[in-house]
């Protein structure tokens, strides 16, 4: 009979526990993530208990106060905690978001679980490299394309042709939503994923863009833009309120148009 065994750094352990001290009030549970890969070591779950009244209203002040009163060796990203630069990241709770705008209230565990985005590399602990995301993001050159010369003042577009990029510009680049989406997980190196294709309809729904067909005739391939199955755990995910799975389905309308101009395949 054949025997299967995961990788040693797929099998999470118990880790230390590290308890609130006597007489602490309002005591919150952080089952947070810890894994090195320098170490020869399964990753592991540590448990912190620490009153919610010694730290911030957010998770990510929960996290800092961890770091520097109880373990300084727990890495994790931050920047700009007010949602705008999207360093932090991290699975919470089940759920990928925001650890500056995640507040521990919100959490309906009694026991709140603190994990890095799933099926990244792991660089350690709560951080994921994040280098193949960024490398699709730039596939879709997200600039503007203009076949007309530089103009001496801005580019103009009417108000209506401007309101059709909202939803779209907003994005920060998080990568919640591309790794909460299964098709992604496994298709990592060929499905660009919801966040560089909303930004490629981002660019594709510019009135002042005029590099629309050699757009979608870069999305034309069976995995780049199709492996998208509108399952929206990506809307349901996005810490700015946005919706790739819709600005995909644009862009799969787009394809199919019958004004479309395809680029003669090569000889």
């Amino acid at each position: 009979m054949a025997e299967l065994s995961l990788p040693r750094a797929s099998q999470p352990q118990r880790g230390k526990v590290h308890k609130a001290p006597k007489g602490a009030k309002n005591v919150k549970t952080y089952k947070v993530y810890r894994y090195d890969p320098e170490v020869d070591a399964n990753p592991r779950w540590d448990v912190f208990e620490v009153s919610a009244d010694d730290h911030g209203p957010m998770l990510l002040d929960a996290l800092i106060h961890i770091k520097n009163t109880i373990d300084p060796t727990l890495a994790f990203r931050r920047s700009c905690r007010e949602g705008i630069c999207g360093s932090c990241s991290m699975n919470i709770d089940g759920r990928n978001t925001l650890a500056c705008t995640k507040g521990w209230d919100e959490c309906s565990s009694s026991s709140i679980s603190i994990g890095p985005l799933p099926h990244q590399p792991v660089v350690k602990d709560l951080v994921t490299d994040l280098t193949l995301f960024y490398a699709q993001y730039d596939s879709i050159q997200p600039y503007l394309q203009s076949d007309e010369p530089d103009p001496t003042t801005e580019r103009l577009q009417t108000p209506a042709d401007r309101e059709k990029l909202d939803g779209l510009y907003e994005c920060i680049l998080c990568a919640c939503c591309s790794t909460s989406c299964p098709s992604y997980w496994w298709n990592q190196t060929e499905y660009l994923g919801p966040a560089a294709l909303l930004q490629s309809y981002r660019w594709i729904a510019d009135s002042r863009d005029d590099a629309t067909d050699k757009r979608l005739d870069d999305l034309e391939d069976p995995f780049k833009l199709y492996r998208c199955h509108t399952i929206m755990n990506c809307a349901q995910v996005c810490p700015k309120g946005l919706n790739p799975a819709k600005a995909i389905a644009e862009t799969k309308k787009l394809m199919v148009a019958p004004g479309r101009k395809k680029a003669k395949a090569p000889a």
